[in-house]
């Protein structure tokens, strides 16, 4: 099989099982590599070679990219000898690339505390600042998603997520009584309708308000650092890690929310097992 065989029928899987989004940065990469590679043989392809064009293509960018460059033609091969039933080894695998492009390594979220966002929350005058923030520190909203809402999106106490990060038609989020309250008033006192959108700003806009109210308490903080507070304190109040990932985060991965999830100290390991078994 050639190269140019094995990148066509990647590219019709692609089509059928990832969003638009994950196409084109696969296709971006697979385009180049075909540029150079079109007519050899798959297993005619050598570590050394892959490892050249990589570092040609991801010189000058960051290492987490650089890595997902490296992860992406690695699954194509994957994909491909698995599919095929190819009787050979993943070129991608040889020490050479998988320590020359190795993951970055991760630095621990700073959690922020439930004080902090409580006191970010009441102390914002506005009525449509505070919405955004309680939104996603209470809902788990991304800031875009946010952002995107209209009147129509809200129903009661469930908001519709059109187009949402995971690919799906539509997801739903939740409220808590106070905020859907709050939201319908807001709604009604500005008279919205239809298809308006309820939060028209830009993300730019949206970054400032939220890193201005940090900067009032002297906590940096982003919109989605609210987000990560979200999941965080429903599981430190013992809401099961499924309802966090499934309802709150919307992760498709459970792996996904245990990122999010904020590193447990001491103090609270022993607080929790005191709960769970008594002094």
């Amino acid at each position: 099989m050639t190269m140019k065989e094995a990148i066509t029928l990647f590219k019709y899987y692609l089509q059928s099982n990832h969003k638009t989004r994950t196409i084109k940065s696969y296709t971006l990469l697979l385009d180049r590599f075909n540029a150079i590679h079109a007519e050899k043989l798959l297993d005619d392809i050598s570590p050394d070679e892959i490892f050249h064009f990589l570092e040609d293509q991801t010189r000058n960018l960051a290492k987490s990219t650089r890595r997902l460059r490296y992860a992406q033609l690695k699954a194509f091969y994957n994909f491909i000898i698995d599919r095929c039933s190819l009787n050979m080894r993943n070129p991608c695998n040889a020490s050479l690339l998988s320590k020359s492009f190795k993951a970055p390594k991760q630095v621990p979220h700073k959690i922020l505390e439930r004080e902090t966002v409580d006191e970010m929350i009441y102390n914002t005058r506005r009525q449509r600042d505070r919405l955004i923030l309680e939104l996603q520190a209470r809902c788990g909203l991304r800031i875009g998603e946010l952002l995107k809402l209209k009147v129509s999106d809200v129903s009661d106490r469930t908001i519709t997520l059109r187009e949402p990060k995971s690919g799906k038609e539509a997801e739903r989020a939740y409220m808590p009584e106070n905020v859907s309250k709050k939201l319908a008033e807001y709604i009604k006192e500005k008279a919205l309708q239809g298809e308006a959108r309820i939060f028209p700003i830009c993300y730019s806009t949206a970054r400032s308000l939220v890193r201005g109210l940090g900067a009032k308490l002297n906590v940096h903080v982003s919109p989605h650092d609210l987000r990560r507070y979200s999941a965080t304190y429903a599981s430190r109040n013992g809401v099961p890690l499924e309802v966090v990932s499934k309802v709150i985060l919307r992760h498709q991965d459970l792996k996904t929310t245990q990122i999010y999830l904020g590193k447990i100290s001491d103090s609270e390991a022993i607080r929790w097992m005191d709960n769970l078994h008594g002094k």
